[in-house]
This record gives C-alpha cells, sequence and structure tokens, in this order.
C-alpha cells in the first residue's frame, strides 16, 4: 500500500512539477525547510551574506512546517505548489532536513541540491543508518518517499562525520563537503546576552549556571526528573533547562529562563554545560566550556535507536548514566580539557568565524557552473 500510495504521488506531483519546468532558471538560491515556519540561524545568515556580497544572487525563502491535523496536511499542498515554482526556477536549492519534494521530483540539470542538515553532526544515528531499529525508520516507507534521495552536496563539520553522513543519507563520500555551518560564528563572536539575561532572571545572579540540552526521545522526561532532583535545594548551582522545539516535556519553572534566549545564547551564558545525545555538544565543545553527558538510558538507546558516537568510550571522564555521580564529578573540579579538546577537533574542524561566507561562496559557486 505504501510503495503504491508514494507511486501515484510521485507520478502527480511530478507531472504538475512538469508545468513548473517549463519556467526559465534563474540566478536564484531558494532555502527550503520544514524544521521550523521560520529561517533557522544558519539559514538567516547564509541569506544576509548572499543578500550584502552576492547581490547578483536571487533569494527564496520557504520554511513551513507540516501541520499535524489533517486539514493542515491538505493545505500544505500550497506549500508544495510554492516550493515547485520556486525549485524548477532556481539553480541552486539548499535544505536542512528531507524535503518530499526535493528527493521525489526530476529536476533539471541545472539545479544544484545541497543538504546542509540542521544539526552540527550526528551523536545519535539517523536516516538509513536507523532503518530497522525500534525508534529508527520504515525501510519500506523510506524507499517509497526516495529518502534522502538526489542530492549533489552534503555538508558536514568533519571528515569523521561525513563517514557518519555517507550512511545516513546513502551516499558515496566524493558528494560530501567538509564545512561548519554557519551558527558557529554566531557561537564564537565573542558577544554574550548576559546584562540582558540576568536582568529578567535576577534569582540566578551570582550562581553557577548549568545548562541541561535533552535531546528529543522517550525517556527525556525521565532523564530530566532524575537530574533536576539534583539540583532541587542547591543554592550557589542554578540549572537551566533547555528542550528540543519538539519536546513533550513539562516545564518546570524553576529551572526555566525568562526571556527569549536561544541554546546558543545560553551557551554562551552558561558555566558548564550537560547533554546526551544532542548534536549540541559539537556546538558546545567549541566554547570550550566543561561538558558533560547525562545518558541514563545509554544501553536502551543504543539497542533502539543506536548511536554514532560511543560516548562511554571517547569521553568516558565525562559520560555518567547516574545524576549524583555526575554531580560528585563535577564538584571535584577535576575536568579532563584534553578529552574535550579532542572531541572537538574530531568532530568540528573549522571552528573560526568565516564559515558564513566560506559556505555562501560555495553556493555562488554552483550557481556559476
Amino acid at each position: 500500500m505504501e510503495k503504491l500510495f508514494a507511486k501515484v504521488f510521485g507520478f502527480v506531483i511530478n507531472f504538475v512539477y512538469s508545468f513548473f519546468k517549463l519556467g526559465k532558471a534563474q540566478n536564484k538560491v531558494t532555502f527550503i525547510s520544514r524544521q521550523s515556519n521560520t529561517p533557522s540561524l544558519d539559514f538567516c545568515r547564509l541569506i544576509d551574506e548572499l543578500k550584502e556580497n552576492h547581490p547578483e544572487c536571487k533569494v527564496d525563502v520557504l520554511c513551513k512546517m507540516i501541520p499535524r491535523s489533517f486539514s493542515g496536511k491538505v493545505s500544505y499542498g500550497f506549500e508544495m505548489l510554492r516550493q515547485m515554482k520556486s525549485l524548477a526556477t532556481s539553480k541552486a536549492v539548499v535544505i536542512d532536513g528531507y524535503c518530499i519534494l526535493v528527493c521525489m521530483l526530476k529536476h533539471k540539470k541545472s539545479l544544484t541540491v545541497i543538504q546542509t542538515w540542521h544539526a552540527l553532526g550526528a551523536i545519535k544515528q539517523f536516516g538509513w543508518q536507523s532503518i530497522g531499529a525500534k525508534e529508527g525508520r520504515n525501510e519500506r516507507l523510506s524507499v517509497a518517499m526516495h529518502m534522502h534521495r538526489n542530492y549533489d552536496y552534503v555538508l558536514a563539520p568533519s571528515k569523521r562525520t561525513a563517514e557518519f553522513y555517507s550512511e545516513a543519507f546513502d551516499i558515496p563520500m566524493n558528494k560530501i563537503k567538509i564545512f561548519t555551518l554557519p551558527r558557529v560564528d554566531y557561537i564564537l563572536d565573542g558577544k554574550d546576552r548576559k546584562d540582558e539575561f540576568y536582568s529578567l532572571n535576577p534569582n540566578m545572579a551570582g550562581k553557577k549556571i548549568f545548562l541541561y540540552l535533552p535531546t528529543f526521545r522517550s525517556k527525556e522526561a525521565m532523564a530530566a526528573k532524575l537530574l533536576t532532583a539534583q539540583f532541587e535545594n542547591a543554592k550557589d548551582n542554578q540549572l537551566v533547562i533547555s528542550t528540543h522545539p519538539l519536546s513533550v516535556v513539562e516545564k518546570d519553572e524553576r529551572f526555566t529562563v525568562k526571556g527569549n534566549f536561544t541554546s546558543y545564547d545560553l551557551m554562551k551564558i552558561a558555566d558548564i554545560i550537560i547533554t546526551d545525545y544532542s548534536a549540541c555538544a559539537f556546538e558546545a565543545s567549541v566554547l570550550l566550556k566543561p561538558l558533560y553527558f547525562f545518558v541514563p538510558d545509554y544501553d536502551f538507546y543504543m539497542k533502539n535507536r543506536g548511536i554514532n558516537v560511543d560516548l562511554k568510550k571517547e569521553f568516558p571522564s565525562a559520560a555518567f548514566e547516574k545524576a549524583d555521580e555526575l554531580c560528585k564529578s563535577i564538584d571535584n573540579s577535576t575536568y579532563d580539557m584534553d578529552a574535550l579538546v579532542q572531541f572537538k577537533d574530531t568532530y568540528v574542524e573549522h571552528e573560526g568565524t568565516n564559515n558564513t561566507k566560506n559556505l555562501a561562496d560555495f553556493i555562488v559557486e554552483q550557481i556559476g557552473q
């Protein structure tokens, strides 16, 4: 049934797309995402760079999540028509996740597809790596929907990550280019919002800030509960929790900040960063602040999802399954900075502040071909 539906769906959308392809390709870059309804930090920085230093390139931005309701899914069809029109008249498209039309349509040869992915690496397995896993992808549906097909280039922040991406996107290594995402420029710009943070959260002033950045998963609530129990009566330490946008974990006001601060803003402010299988670990590593991994469901996650980075082997001094042992290690103040530097160098090869320019120049090169 899935295969038949996908075949019919593919025929219909390609038939409609054939009319849009009658339009002439322009010197245009289209950015498409269904990760959020607004452009990501990476997209925003790239768009600004293109507009400022490559005004000859037109830019089209189409960011819209697929609604959960049936009526919302139907209305998304109109968004797909907009995507078709822009794809047919562009010379490059930049995406940050799986895009149905990019992967299922037959495009003009003049269109270059660049997959940036929405994370700075991959501790947990995803895409074709996770086929058949309990919390992974369904193989028949993935094949039917042409998951991660039609990419000309996939960007990876390091050669080690490129190996993971080759498996996850099911593409040869020669299609992977080493680029660090523009968000790293923001993380390392030397600016922070501390004054604003403490103005809005005066109760946290003078305390050591522990930032917890959990990934979205089935046992997320359990992990959060175990960690918050260690900070309920803390006087000098303040736990701040910044959850994934899709998280369903109920927010606890005691560990939630007031103000519109992104996870990147909070990383700059925090004294210590705690995460799990989230790719934000790579972003945090470039700040060279003490980074810890709280993974109480490690064996379960290994079995039901699979991971690329075995944290307990690669970073044993900072990976903990028990919250009390994690906190004791932090209190001992014996952090292995050499291990952190090794981790950073392995997974983020270019941590400077020219990443936006370098990537924008690469995109423009593709348009000129």
